[in-house]
């Protein structure tokens, strides 16, 4: 297995050679092969061990032991030791997610402090079968078939085209020890489960299935590219760049054949999980919205909107008669006094001066408001005034009202309030400026 692993590493990771890496090493057969493995190969490396705390003295054993290989392949050794199920009942994810979590991130900490280029991880071919299969049982798409990344921006596995058998013989013919993980033996997990009853049946069956698994994720892999390929087509065609996000045009989703297929493929990275729902978007209600932990996929008459999903602005600002400008989240604003009056812009408004009173407040929109729309006879509902303008909800919830005590004096950027519109006795002209982001 010698020449094999370094021959591989040598083909797939010539690059990397000169790089200084980081190894978690868990204490069990496989992390503790790949590290001989590697200094064997004469690589410049560290080593890291998370300790979870999971397995009381046996967590702590395994920390020892870890400490002692590192200490006999003369590299240096890290250590971390996490109160994992606590983090996973704060952040209310399970324990696997939460060890996953811990780990990556120390591990990231570990390779800035210490000038290291990648996370090195054991994991093997069964291991990338296990994952093909929980993928499986969770309905996954093509991209959770076509098995883990060899080398990514900061993870490599160079151990994933290697069974576990041969790593369990490379390890007794070279009197390896290691530590067993108790936990490894129960069935609580998916993982363990299909690793002690379903592989084994289908490698049964097939005695080739390994094989035959590895060529069947490549032939994947391929489609996958292809996939990608046409969807940074579909692209160019049905989405545009608008306020504030994504516009998906929903006339050429419905044209395009496959639809639902090319509506996963376009979401796929944004964290959504309800595709039902997305899909049902099509011909929902204007206002309809589907959310992810990231992300909002908004219904707007013929697209849907694509935004970030962040929290509605909630806060009130004062503008003291003395300022001259207020920075708000995504906005500037702007206040000085003038002799003369110029047709304004959108981005500004003219007011009587002595008609204000301070401090003026700006906030979000809320239902219910109202104001007088300059130019116009009566009150109108801020609601209607923006279904007229046909805004999309999204713009919507980025307006800023300007208001004097009670009243909305300018919905910034569109209209102000004919109630206190300048006219000629007016003396006292003061002005304002809206810059946005």
């Amino acid at each position: 297995m010698i020449t094999a692993f370094k021959e591989h590493l040598e083909s797939q990771f010539f690059k990397l050679k000169n790089k200084r890496v980081l190894l978690a090493v868990s204490g069990g057969l496989d992390s503790v092969v790949m590290a001989h493995l590697f200094s064997k190969n004469d690589w410049d490396f560290e080593i890291a061990h998370c300790n979870f705390s999971l397995r009381g003295k046996e967590s702590d054993a395994d920390a020892v032991f870890v400490e002692q290989l590192a200490a006999n392949l003369n590299v240096k050794f890290h250590i971390q030791k996490f109160d994992t199920e606590a983090f996973a009942k704060a952040e209310k994810v399970s324990t696997q997610m939460a060890a996953r979590e811990l780990r990556y991130t120390w591990f990231e900490e570990v390779c800035k402090e210490n000038q290291l280029s990648y996370v090195v991880t054991a994991h093997h071919a069964k291991d990338d079968l296990e994952t093909f299969l929980i993928n499986l049982s969770r309905g996954s798409g093509i991209e959770g078939f076509t098995g883990m990344e060899a080398k990514g921006d900061f993870i490599i596995r160079p151990l994933l085209p290697f069974s576990r058998e041969e790593i369990a013989k490379y390890a007794q013919e070279h009197n390896i020890k290691w530590r067993e993980d108790s936990s490894n033996s129960a069935d609580k997990y998916l993982r363990n489960h299909l690793r002690h009853h379903a592989i084994p049946a289908l490698e049964e069956a097939a005695p080739q299935f390994l094989t035959q698994f590895k060529k069947s994720q490549q032939h994947l892999q391929e489609s996958a590219n292809l996939l990608e390929d046409y969807t940074a087509l579909l692209f160019s065609k049905i989405v545009t760049q608008s306020f504030k996000g994504y516009d998906l045009n929903i006339a050429q989703l419905k044209a395009t054949p496959n639809t639902k297929a090319v509506l996963y493929q376009l979401l796929k990275n944004f964290d959504f999980t309800a595709w039902d729902d997305i899909y049902e978007l099509l011909d929902a209600q204007p206002g309809k919205y589907v959310a992810s932990k990231s992300y909002r996929l908004i219904k707007d008459r013929d697209v849907l909107i694509l935004i970030k999903n962040t929290e509605r602005e909630n806060s009130v600002y004062k503008f003291e008669s003395a300022q001259h400008e207020l920075q708000l989240p995504d906005l500037k604003l702007k206040k000085e006094s003038v002799h003369d009056f110029k047709r304004p812009n959108t981005n500004e408004a003219y007011f009587d001066l002595n008609l204000l009173e301070f401090p003026l407040m700006i906030r979000k929109w809320e239902e219910g408001d109202t104001f007088y729309p300059f130019g116009m006879k009566g009150k109108k509902k801020l609601s209607k005034f923006f279904k007229d303008l046909k805004y999309s909800t999204i713009q919507k919830e980025a307006v800023w009202l300007l208001c004097s005590q009670e009243d909305i004096i300018w919905v910034i950027g569109e209209r102000t309030d004919d109630r206190y519109k300048i006219n000629s006795t007016t003396s006292n002209l003061v002005k304002f400026t809206a810059e946005y982001d």
